[in-house]
């Protein structure tokens, strides 16, 4: 089966409260973008996305394993659930960021 349906959580200051919505639909695959102030929103999100039909979520690298874990918990293990990661190179850079 071809992904034709997914969608990523990201955190982004000054989202809207349920999340920032936008998607990407190419015709032969669906994407759907969601952006929440707070990470505990993405739960939710993540529940609206699995009863959307979504085949597979990948988080930000913001969330980490720990909200990783929350999510798959919420929702079941419904759909797969992977987060993007940061190489050694870059952690002074991610710091720099988020500090």
């Amino acid at each position: 089966m071809a992904l034709s349906h997914w969608g990523f959580i990201y955190t982004a200051a000054g989202s809207a409260v349920g999340g920032e919505v936008s998607v990407v639909n190419t015709g032969k695959c669906r994407t759907v973008l969601v952006g929440v102030e707070k990470p505990e929103e993405a739960i939710e999100a993540a529940r609206r996305l699995v009863g959307e039909g979504v085949q597979l979520i990948e988080l930000c690298g913001g969330f980490g394993p720990v909200w990783a874990g929350r999510i798959i918990e919420a929702i079941d293990g419904a759909v797969p659930v992977g987060t993007v990661g940061y190489g050694p190179e870059a952690v002074d850079q991610v710091h720099a960021i988020f500090s």
